[in-house]
């Protein structure tokens, strides 16, 4: 039988200004009791990623651990550099990844310096991923049904991840990916994981193995790729958690919902990447908050209910649909940086990782600074409340 839920009364249903003042920053307690649980969602988008880096370093600046992290692709391999570390390691585990797979384009010899695109794609990248041009000819397996290898990658990994800390929930940690043959989504989750089962670094790689590029990975007998393919906004993870707990969500979003009409093939290329890899985030929020605020309705009605029907079994089962939970959800986007095509994915220039980098720790210590969560007034049965930084979706000035 379900657990029985006990409604608030009309009077401590009651929010006001007065009270959400009470929040904290995070890992606190509001005057109500409600903690909010700090988390960090990174999408996915290769050398875009260099802005989540960004967002964790201000995060980590302004005392604000995550108590869970979630990530698809490169997001979650910056989380699982994250959870794969000490908090006093953190920055400095990132900080080591995305120098190494910095790529210098004016060391080299023309016409490689010319075209940074053109090379990473017929060079590869160390540290990351190596071209096998024979796979194209040849075939024979899922490890040969991609262009590059990524060995290297897994190398990498494992120099800066303690595998050990993965499974320590401290954070908790989730990747995503899709499974090929089922072509459905799965979520591995450090929390969740089967007896005798450990989150590994296979289980990250698996999540950012974008075909055809990046060969599938096997875990378990099962073959999955890049989670971005299928969902690359992970954010529903948090609302559809068994053991939901009232949260401040940095959503961290590296493609952009919004943009102008293309005027070029290039103009349409970029946009078109954009509203593939953005995952519909506008529409996985509003979907989330609707059906957020259905769960907060039934524990509203269960609460009008008399004592006797609302301890009947049938009752107390439905009740368990409900949820008392708030979420506060921190919308981050990368700028859009003048000059930037639909290849600025595999921008991994110096220049290009270093300037996205110190956006995001700039966007995020901006929001910690205007603390949006502890000011604004919502309706009770409002349960979610979108708090966008002044910039989301503009061009970058710089």
């Amino acid at each position: 039988m379900a657990k029985s839920l006990k409604p608030r009364s009309p009077k401590q249903r009651t929010l006001d200004a007065e009270k959400l003042s009470a929040f904290h920053v995070c890992g606190l307690d509001d005057l109500t009791g409600n903690h909010l649980q700090p988390v960090l969602v990174m999408q996915g988008g290769g050398a875009l990623g260099a802005y989540q880096a960004g967002v964790y370093q201000a995060m980590h600046e302004a005392d604000c651990e995550p108590e869970w992290v979630i990530g698809t692709s490169i997001g979650a391999i910056n989380a699982g550099l994250i959870a794969g570390n000490p908090p006093e390691r953190r920055v400095e585990a990132l900080s080591e990844f995305w120098n190494r797979m910095s790529r210098d384009n004016s060391l080299l010899f023309p016409p490689f310096n010319l075209f940074p695109a053109a090379t990473t794609m017929m060079l590869g990248l160390p540290g990351f991923f190596a071209p096998k041009p024979l796979n194209a000819l040849s075939g024979g397996g899922p490890a040969q049904a991609a262009i590059y290898s990524t060995s290297p990658l897994e190398k990498t990994l494992s120099e800066l991840i303690d595998t050990s800390l993965l499974n320590s929930n401290a954070p908790r940690l989730t990747v995503g990916a899709v499974n090929v043959v089922e072509s459905s989504m799965k979520y591995f989750d450090s929390r969740d994981m089967p007896d005798g089962k450990a989150l590994s670094v296979a289980h990250i790689m698996a999540s950012g193995a974008l075909p055809p590029a990046f060969p599938s990975v096997e875990i378990d007998g099962c073959y999955f790729w890049d989670g971005g393919i299928l969902s690359n906004t992970p954010i529903e993870a948090v609302f559809d958690d068994s053991q939901r707990k009232s949260s401040l969500v940095f959503s961290v979003e590296v493609w952009h919902g919004h943009g102008p009409v293309p005027k070029t093939v290039n103009d349409a290329l970029t946009r078109q990447k954009d509203i593939q890899y953005a995952s519909r985030d506008d529409e996985h929020i509003m979907r989330q908050r609707q059906l957020h605020k259905l769960r907060h309705v039934i524990t509203e009605l269960v609460g009008h209910l008399p004592d006797e029907a609302s301890q009947m079994e049938n009752v107390v089962e439905l009740a368990a649909y409900g949820c008392t939970t708030r979420m506060h959800v921190v919308r981050l986007s990368a700028p859009i940086i003048p000059g930037e095509d639909h290849t600025k994915d595999i921008d991994f220039s110096p220049q290009g990782v270093t300037r996205r980098w110190q956006a995001g720790r700039e966007d995020a210590l901006r929001m910690f600074d205007a603390k949006p969560w502890t000011k604004t007034a919502f309706d009770p049965l409002n349960p979610v409340i979108v708090h966008k930084d002044p910039g989301f979706d503009k061009p970058s000035k710089s």
